[in-house]
């Protein structure tokens, strides 16, 4: 594998680079396990929600139409027959041309914007059918889930200069734009009120910085011009997550929104430290921003040396299960810890209530992978920002 950013780690860490080689074979062998066909080449061919440890061995469960765009959009980087011993015997072309055939049945428009960015970036001629499903289901003017607003502007961006977008493109980056609170370069769950209890709506998960972070800079690098102020935001946010990283590199899960503080670290998961944050700030870096090289490489170090798991070393890499394990958590009964620090931030910003570190350590482990974790891990380390 000679990717662009594959190269620069190998002069950066010789010894990350074989790391990421070998999470990048890991999820080539991974993908087919989850991966449901009937039969080889048939039109229902999807990806199952998750691949879990059970007391037999692994088991598939349930099915996803959001992580099967996820992982076409990774599996476009690599060459064609490699794609099509992932993606059941399809290209990944003719694999989103799967998806677009469902669009009508799809009614969550983030699984809609994530077939549109799939249809984009891989050129498939029905682009148009897909952006129309994502105008239909995002037509009203009411709030969005950060996420699902973030992949819309993605989509978008990906499809300027195959489609006439420039009219919804401007209006979901301002959106994104409009969604954070006061002056803090961090997102909240949603872009506005009435998606989120009132009690939790300050916070914004991981995933509510990186979607949009990213989405930003590729709104900017897709302009012919740039776009300034979304490549400003994007900057901002991603310095700010990367100040709060965690010492062992951990990516934290909910932050305030408001304050720009982190509310409550677990879970930490492993699609964070691999995918999701080296690709939405590689692109930041692309686009023109700084490079975060060094947190991107601090938190892919957490895969093999996890400080939660010191006491008992457990891996998070199981080769011969072609899986990562999701995440190491606290094992707090209905996620206690988060509930409690989500209403009592609200209050009090910045209250950590930290008899529960004691009481609920992070020493758990979710023993399950998800396809998505390896679409963006296969796009985060073998694409590239277009230009």
């Amino acid at each position: 594998m000679t990717a662009v950013r594959l190269r620069a780690l190998a002069d950066e860490d010789p010894e990350l680079h074989g790391l990421a080689e070998r999470l990048l074979s890991l999820a080539e062998a991974g993908l087919p396990a989850m991966l449901r066909s009937s039969r080889s080449g048939a039109k229902d061919d999807t990806f199952a929600f998750t691949r879990a440890a059970v007391a037999t061995g692994m088991e598939l469960r349930g099915t996803s139409t959001r992580y099967a765009a996820i992982t076409a959009l990774g599996a476009r980087f690599l060459p064609e027959e490699r794609q099509r011993a992932v993606l059941g015997g399809h290209s990944a072309e003719d694999f989103t041309g799967l998806l677009v055939q469902q669009l009508p049945q799809v009614g969550n428009l983030g699984d809609a914007a994530l077939i549109a960015w799939a249809a984009a970036e891989t050129g498939h001629p029905k682009l148009s059918d897909a952006l129309g499903r994502v105008a239909a289901l995002d037509a009203d003017d009411g709030p969005r889930h950060t996420v699902e607003a973030a992949w819309v502007l993605s989509a978008l961006a990906a499809a300027r200069g195959a489609a006439e977008v420039e009219t919804e493109l401007a209006a979901a980056r301002e959106r994104l734009l409009r969604a954070r609170v006061g002056d803090s370069p961090l997102f909240p769950h949603a872009t506005g009120p009435g998606l989120v209890p009132w009690y939790r709506s300050h916070i914004g998960c991981f995933a509510d910085q990186t979607y949009p972070l990213q989405a930003l800079a590729r709104a900017h690098a897709a302009g012919a011009g740039g776009d300034g102020e979304a490549l400003a935001a994007a900057v901002a946010c991603a310095a700010r997550i990367c100040e709060l990283q965690g010492d062992g590199g951990q990516w934290w899960w909910h932050y305030d929104a408001r304050s720009g503080s982190v509310v409550e670290g677990y879970p930490v998961y492993s699609v964070h430290q691999h995918a999701m944050a080296p690709t939405a700030l590689f692109d930041v870096t692309e686009a023109g921003g700084p490079d975060f090289g060094a947190a991107i490489r601090k938190g892919l170090r957490w895969m093999t040396e996890v400080p939660e798991l010191a006491a008992a070393p457990q891996s998070m890499i199981h080769d011969e299960l072609g899986v990562t394990w999701r995440k190491v958590h606290r094992g707090d009964p209905r996620k206690a810890v988060r509930a409690a620090r989500g209403v009592s931030t609200r209050m009090l910003p910045g209250l950590r209530l930290s008899a529960l570190d004691r009481m609920y350590r992070p020493t758990s482990l979710d023993r399950e992978c998800r396809p998505y974790e390896f679409g963006w891990m296969l796009f985060a380390w073998l694409g590239r920002l277009p230009g």
